[in-house]
């Protein structure tokens, strides 16, 4: 690992360490409804939208009826986007001669769930596709209300944590106003001038077509490029204006520009561990979770800095020692702007988070450095992850935790003074079987079928089997990561991948919120000699080790088979 890469590695952490308490303490005032320095502009707009929508903020919401708004929101959002890219031939800025790529219905379908769940699971090329008025109709609205939602689902968990013999977790719509008006619009608007600054198009201009030295025409796409980018960040979405999304120079010109993306995805997430500290009022809580984020955020990133620089370097002997020497590493597929360090460091981040926003090809990385990326996807959003999705990843391993260490003791687990009992088993159980259920039992029919089995275009093998595993891992966990050796606009991937981007987004939030609701419902049980402290070193490694013991558990065969397969392939070829 060479010094720049550490020192780029370094600086990431540092800055999300430090940003973690202010911003999480921003975050407790606005959803507390205490004093920020935006209110000012945002209160009256907030009173006018609940006006408008008739929505009374004091209204306190049952799991049941936040869970139902939830998917009322949803489903009302993925109407209106695939009614829009059905017809977006008929809105404005629509270039027939360019966007060559038909919009099907099982491609309308499969992007209007997509960009409604923050999967952003791209099956076409953004510039041949998509006319600037579905770009920002669907694709950028769509980001908001997604990352908004998502956001106040993360909220409404802690306030089940929180809250003692209530019967509510808060009012759904107040929660995603205050999202939109105080957290998203407000980073977006001054991200996006970021972009600009770097050099990322703000702009309704046509296509422009230029004549190069070989006095062939080529086709340069532009437009509202910065509004979009800086959502599918900040929001935690990831869907690109473009095909190679964040390795095209209009998306990512800069490493600057790449380094605030990522600080963009992460920022939120990670502050979320401290106003999930704040809330419960127990700071160390949250520390103590942000601790287990960063230590596995880390691992990564050194697993693939490491593959990436010296599994895939170029060797040569030296005449006078003998020794191989390492020359250079793995390019292929990377931007040379960006270098391994700062592939490696959006490889990582975008995984990890609930962000697919690539600047490299993951097809191209190593078997071990694709496994890194296979692996954060298949560990549920826990590190760092969504807005508000990624904290509840992890509380759930949490709880798992307890659960066990409870049982070696011979006592009743509890989490906060919250007790897990038979119900609130069932459904953390519930929770964390759905994702290696879904993806597995779709991995299999994908590779069990001809329809599956067609969309390996370049690679079968154990490569072949990776791609699928990412597929449905990527889109189960509103992702959008993708492989891109797997041909996925078909009917087959843009069905199955629709079903796991649903189950990921909706399935898992049911047992989330009814747990909220069930912990709300308790009382606080107060600490004594025998319970066990949640906050400390011991539990943060055994945090650690039940979140591995669980991924291999559920998937160590398909990771056998695949990215493992692949790199002991290299040693007896």
């Amino acid at each position: 690992m060479s010094a720049s890469s550490v020192a780029q590695y370094l600086a990431f952490v540092v800055l999300v360490t430090l940003a973690t308490t202010p911003l999480g303490g921003y975050l407790h005032r606005v959803f507390t409804r205490r004093r920020t320095l935006l209110d000012i502009v945002c209160v009256p707009l907030e009173r006018l939208v609940h006006h408008l929508c008739r929505i009374d903020p004091a209204e306190e919401m049952t799991a049941a009826t936040y869970l139902s708004c939830f998917l009322m929101l949803g489903g009302v959002s993925a109407l209106a986007v695939y009614a829009i890219l059905r017809l977006q031939t008929f809105l404005p800025w629509f270039f027939p001669s360019y966007l060559t790529t038909p919009m099907t219905p099982a491609l309308a379908f499969n992007t209007a769930l997509s960009f409604t769940t923050t999967t952003t699971w791209q099956a076409y090329a953004g510039e041949s596709t998509l006319s600037y008025a579905s770009q920002m109709l669907t694709i950028t609205t769509g980001n908001f209300l997604g990352g908004a939602a998502g956001l106040a689902i993360g909220i409404a968990f802690i306030r089940g944590l929180a809250r003692e013999r209530s019967d509510g977790i808060g009012n759904f719509w107040a929660d995603v106003i205050r999202a939109l008006l105080w957290v998203l619009l407000p980073g977006a608007a001054v991200g996006a001038l970021v972009l600009v600054w770097q050099g990322v198009p703000m702009n309704f201009h046509p296509y422009t077509v230029a004549t190069g030295l070989e006095h062939k025409a080529q086709v340069i796409a532009q437009g509202p490029v910065a509004a979009l980018e800086i959502i599918k960040n900040l929001g935690t979405n990831g869907g690109g204006f473009f095909n190679v999304n964040g390795a095209h120079p209009f998306a990512n010109p800069t490493p600057l520009a790449n380094f605030f993306g990522m600080l963009a995805i992460v920022l939120v997430p990670a502050a979320l561990t401290n106003t999930f500290g704040r809330m419960i009022g127990q700071p160390r809580q949250g520390w103590m979770l942000c601790s287990v984020m960063v230590a596995i955020f880390v691992a990564g990133l050194g697993i693939v800095d490491w593959s990436e620089t010296h599994e895939g370097a170029h060797r040569r002997v030296e005449s006078t020692t003998e020794r191989p020497v390492v020359i250079g590493g793995n390019m292929e597929g990377k931007e040379v702007r960006f270098g391994v360090a700062g592939s490696t460091l959006t490889a990582v981040v975008t995984s990890n988070a609930a962000t697919g926003s690539y600047n490299a090809m993951a097809d191209s990385f190593t078997a071990l450095g694709g496994m890194v990326q296979l692996v954060n996807l298949l560990f549920g959003e826990i590190v760092f992850g969504g807005l508000g999705t990624g904290l509840v990843s992890l509380v759930m391993f949490a709880l798992v935790a307890v659960f066990l260490a409870g049982l070696m003791v011979g006592r009743t687990p509890d989490y906060l003074g919250k007790r897990i009992e038979p119900i609130e088993i069932k459904l953390i159980v519930l929770y964390m079987l759905i994702m290696p259920v879904t993806v597995m039992v779709l991995a299999a029919i994908a590779v069990s079928t001809q329809a599956g089995l067609a969309g390996l275009v370049v690679n079968r093998g154990p490569h072949g089997l990776t791609s699928i595993l990412v597929a449905y891992a990527s889109s189960f966990t509103n992702n959008g990561l993708n492989f891109a050796g797997l041909s996925a606009n078909t009917t087959f991937y843009n069905t199955t991948t629709a079903v796991a981007i649903l189950v990921g987004r909706y399935a898992l939030t049911v047992p989330a919120l009814l747990l909220a609701g069930k912990f709300a419902s308790q009382g606080r049980f107060p600490s004594t000699s025998g319970t066990l402290r949640t906050d400390s070193l011991m539990f943060g490694t055994l945090l650690v080790g039940m979140v591995l013991i669980v991924a291999g558990l559920s998937y160590l065969p398909g990771l056998t088979l695949g990215p493992v397969a692949e790199h002991v392939l290299r040693f007896v070829q």
